[in-house]
Parts: C-alpha cells; sequence; structure tokens
C-alpha cells in the first residue's frame, strides 16, 4: 500500500512541471532563430553532419530538475527537455571518472582498466592511449573538436591531456574539483596546486576570479562565435558544478533564502546559474547560425549527493553506490533534427551508446577491431523505436570486496558474492557484494539547518546478506528484494557477471607518485612523469647489462 501511494506521489511529481518562455530569461528574446540578439548568423548551406553539443553536469540529482518536481527552478533544461526527448530510462555510472571514460571510449570499465574508483591527482593513471576516443573519431570526417570544463581522465603524461586525446582545443580544469573562483585543489594537507589549463598550460591569464560555471559559458560563445558553423563542430562542455565545494554568487540564492538547510540552498544556487549558463549556450548556438543543424544532448555524469545538498528521491541510494540514485541520471536530447519531439523515451540507454550514436550521426566509420560495449540509439531516442540494449554491466570492481561475508557458496560457485558488481538484464537489476549507502532520502530530509537523518527510510537485512535482485520496471525505487524467491533468476545474472568477467583487462589503480606534488611543477597540477627520463633509466640499465656482459665474457 504504502508503495503505491509512494509510486503515485512520485508519478504525480513527475506530471508537475513549468518552465519560463525564453523570453524571460536574462539576455533572451523570442524573436528568429537568426536574429535573437539582433545579429545575423553567416551565410551559406550547412553541412550536412550535424552540429553535435554534449552538456555534461556534475553530481545533478535525478530529482534536481523542473520536470521531475524538484522545488529548484530549471526553466531553460525544462523548456528544452519539453521539446526534446526526455530519456527516462537512462544510466551513467555511479562517479565521474567512469562516467567520462564510458563517454568518450564506447566501453564499459572493465574494457578499459578503470573499474576500480575514480583516477587520483597523484596516480601516474590516465585513460589508456591505445583508446579511441569520441573527438578523434569525429576528427577523421572533418569536425572541428573543442572541450571545456572537467577532463577528469588523468594527466600525469603529455599524451594523457585532452588536446592529446582528440581535441583541438582544451579551456578547463583536469582535476575532479576545485575552488570555483580560484581554481586551486588540494589533494591532502601541503599537495595542493592551481588547476586551470588552455590547452596544455596554465590559464594563468584568465584567472580574473570569475566563477567557473560563468567562466566556461564565455569560453564556449567566443568558441562559437569564432567557429565557421558551415562546418561541423564537436562541443564537449563539462561543467564543474553542481560538485562540491558549494560556491554560488549571491544573486543566485534570492529564489532559494526559504530553504533552511544551507548545502541544499547553496546546491539550488548552483543549479540556477548552471541552468542560466545552458541558457546562454542555447542562445550563442542560434545567434552564430548553428541551432538549425544542432544536436543538444544533457546529461549529469551521475546521481546526486545528499550530504552536498543533492536529492535522488525517490530513487534509493546516492553518488558513488549501484542502487539506482547513483547511476540513473538527468538525460534528454534537444535538438531540431529529432523526428519525435516532445516525447519521452523510456527505453534502455546507457552512457557508453553515446560513442557509436554520434559517430554515425557525423557519417563517421567505426572500426570492426573496436569492440564497443555502446549502441546506435539514435532511432531509438529520434523515432520511437525499440532500444537496441537489452543489458547495462553497471560495473565489475575486483578491488572492493569489502562485503566481508561474501562468498563463493553465496553466488551458488558461480560467482564470489564479496565482489562488487552490479548488472541489469531486460526488467532485473541484480547487486551483490557491498553497494553503498542504500538509504530513500526523502525531501523532508533537507527541511533542517543541518543534515537530519531521521527522516531517510532505511531498510534492514540481515548482516550476511551480499545478493540482491529487483525488478527494476516495476520497482524503481528498489523496495522489495526478490533474491530469495527467484533463485533461478539470480544465477542466470550471476552467470553473465561471468561471462563479463572473462572479457575485463587488468585493472589500473597504481600507488600516488611523490613527483605529482604541484609544488615541483610550477605550483600547478599538471604532467609529471618524463618519458626522457624512463628512457635514460632504461637506456642506463641496457648500458650497465651490456658492461656486465663483457666482464663475464673477459673472465
Amino acid at each position: 500500500m504504502v508503495a503505491a501511494v509512494l509510486a503515485g506521489l512520485s508519478l504525480l511529481s513527475l506530471l508537475t512541471c513549468g518552465y519560463l518562455a525564453w523570453g524571460s530569461r536574462r539576455g533572451g528574446a523570442e524573436e528568429a532563430p537568426g536574429n535573437l540578439l539582433g545579429e545575423e548568423p553567416a551565410a551559406g548551406a550547412p553541412p550536412s553532419q550535424p552540429h553535435i553539443i554534449f552538456i555534461l553536469a556534475d553530481d545533478q540529482g535525478f530529482r534536481d530538475v523542473g520536470y521531475h518536481g524538484s522545488e529548484i527552478r530549471t526553466p531553460t533544461l525544462d523548456k528544452l527537455a519539453a521539446e526534446g526527448v526526455k530519456l527516462e530510462n537512462y544510466y551513467v555510472q555511479p562517479m565521474c571518472t567512469p562516467s567520462r571514460s564510458q563517454l568518450i571510449t564506447g566501453k564499459y570499465q572493465i574494457h578499459t582498466g578503470l573499474q576500480h574508483s575514480i583516477i587520483r591527482p597523484t596516480q601516474p593513471n590516465c585513460l589508456p592511449l591505445d583508446n579511441v576516443t569520441l573527438p578523434q573519431k569525429l576528427k577523421e570526417v572533418g569536425y572541428s573538436t573543442h572541450m571545456v570544463g572537467k577532463w577528469h581522465l588523468g594527466f600525469y603524461r603529455r599524451e594523457c591531456m585532452p588536446t592529446q586525446r582528440g581535441f583541438d582545443s582544451f579551456f578547463g580544469s583536469l582535476l575532479g574539483s576545485g575552488d570555483y573562483y580560484t581554481h586551486f585543489k588540494c589533494d591532502s594537507p601541503g599537495i595542493c596546486g592551481y588547476d586551470l589549463y588552455e590547452n596544455d598550460n596554465a590559464a594563468w591569464d584568465h584567472d580574473n576570479g570569475i566563477y567557473s560555471t560563468q567562466m566556461y559559458t564565455q569560453k564556449v560563445q567566443q568558441i562559437l562565435a569564432s567557429h565557421n558553423p558551415r562546418k561541423p563542430i564537436f562541443l564537449y562542455i563539462a561543467y564543474q558544478a553542481v560538485h562540491s565545494p558549494l560556491q554560488a554568487p549571491g544573486r543566485y540564492f534570492e529564489h532559494y533564502r526559504s530553504i533552511n538547510n544551507i548545502n541544499r540552498r547553496r546546491y539550488a544556487a548552483m543549479l540556477a546559474c548552471l541552468d542560466e549558463a545552458i541558457n546562454n549556450v542555447t542562445l550563442a548556438l542560434r545567434k552564430y547560425g548553428y541551432y538549425e543543424n544542432s544536436i543538444i544532448i544533457y546529461s549529469s555524469d551521475n546521481g546526486g549527493q545528499p550530504m552536498a545538498g543533492g536529492s535522488n528521491w525517490p530513487l534509493r541510494g546516492s553518488k558513488g553506490t549501484y542502487w539506482e540514485g547513483g547511476i540513473r541520471a538527468v538525460g534528454f536530447v534537444h535538438s531540431p533534427l529529432l523526428k519525435n519531439k516532445g516525447s519521452v523515451c523510456r527505453e534502455l540507454v546507457h552512457i557508453t551508446d553515446w560513442f557509436p550514436t554520434l559517430i554515425t550521426l557525423a557519417e563517421g566509420q567505426i572500426d570492426e577491431d573496436i569492440q564497443l560495449d555502446g549502441y546506435d540509439v539514435w532511432e531509438t531516442i529520434s523515432e520511437g523505436r525499440r532500444s537496441p540494449r537489452v543489458d547495462i554491466l553497471h560495473n565489475i570492481d575486483p578491488i572492493y570486496t569489502k562485503a566481508k561475508n561474501g562468498s563463493w557458496a553465496a553466488g551458488y560457485g558461480i560467482w564470489n558474492t564479496a565482489i562488487q558488481s552490479a548488472i541489469r538484464v531486460n526488467h532485473w537489476k541484480l547487486l551483490t557484494g557491498n553497494p553503498g549507502y542504500s538509504d530513500w532520502v526523502p525531501p523532508q530530509a533537507f527541511s533542517n539547518a543541518g543534515p537530519n537523518r531521521w527522516h531517510n527510510e532505511r531498510v534492514s537485512w540481515s548482516a550476511g546478506k551480499t545478493v540482491w535482485l529487483f525488478n527494476i520496471t516495476a520497482d524503481p525505487y528498489e523496495r522489495v528484494d526478490l533474491s530469495a524467491r527467484h533463485p533461478e533468476v539470480v544465477k542466470q545474472l550471476l552467470r553473465r557477471l561471468s561471462q563479463f568477467n572473462k572479457t575485463a583487462v587488468p585493472v589500473r589503480y597504481p600507488p600516488k607518485d611523490p613527483r605529482s606534488n604541484p609544488k615541483l611543477n610550477g605550483g600547478v597540477w599538471g604532467p609529471w612523469f618524463k618519458e626522457d627520463e624512463k628512457k635514460k633509466k632504461s637506456d642506463k640499465s641496457k648500458g650497465a647489462n651490456k658492461q656486465k656482459k663483457n666482464k663475464n665474457k673477459n673472465k
């Protein structure tokens, strides 16, 4: 009964949405697309290949958009989604690096070696160089490729930098987080540095104390103003917002003074600023003649973090977990090129799907030797057809084995349930190991001045539990565990996990390198691994071995 009422309330909240007209926003007016800000777009026929604008928000919760019933106003996102296609069965990864790596390669984490956690600033690690990236494939077919925002795919050597991985230009941060105004980041006490780059160098000249969301938007406007809209462009905008630290310009707090919870209030202001920024990006696309031949994709990189103001209600769990609240994301596509505008897509879509989908739209070729985990889902989104995807490997992390009671016996001899893993096959979802923080955090949890877990709904299970099974279609909030009722389904999904695991590459998670300290690099976070040093050591070693052999020969 309770579940039915909650489901009804959730449906009501999803249906209750609204948005403002473009003209009601700053700098906007309801004019013809080519004359929004009083200027004509560049003349000439548009390219046959569409302009691709991929906007990735950071840590935005599933509920934190107007059309999902949030108290935070997001008129731009609401309008773009309402006029496009809302993705309401859309999945990402539970943390930053994994989602970004899967977006840019079209591969699951088990196939890039990034199965465990994120890439830390001090680790000699990055997205493996033998992986072909989305911007590289788009460049092959004539695209100009630009990235603005957060990279978080490693930088310990120059070959790992965005400009070496397919982007013509890069303006943004290399790390996972940092101050929105000063762009400094401390990884641990005494290990601090500056983290704002233009291409391959620290962007000290751009350090004017501008809030990063606004600064990145200005850079996007400059790129669009200087590029020829008759030539295709791929613009990857990976905003820092709404990731902690919780910072926002003062004027964005004006509508949220009534929110007592300080983290939620700051988060709301940050999201309001992000919404306005996306409005300004859209206006620039219209002003400079890109919009009519553009595809705008919006996605969060993972679920929200309730302790940092984010809300995933009515989903269970949060960022960093494999419950739905960590991996089911806000997402939509907005484009004049869509056939079924103003619709909702409830077919299964995953972040790996953008790689083959966008390359196909760009009239590119996917090499046969690239074994992708993503599918081309454009017809699913644009025309409402069935998705080619029937399953998602959420992840297998062989390092994260914190479920002390996990065992091969609990996994029917098929799988060691101490290992953290999660998989979705059709309607079924299976989790093993320790899936992470599992509370449901309702809106009331944010009604107090500080975090209050007394409002949270919790579920208790025996200490030895390491397997969960849910019918996600019937029970999207993961309230009824069916593992004991359907052991045959559990076994089938465990076998599927085992099959996936046979294709996994070794985990890349090296220990920290003291040479990464920004104090050794002019106070800047940046590449520290020198190929020359490695070569010298290798040559020295070879020379020593040669001398040793000669001595032995003489003897």
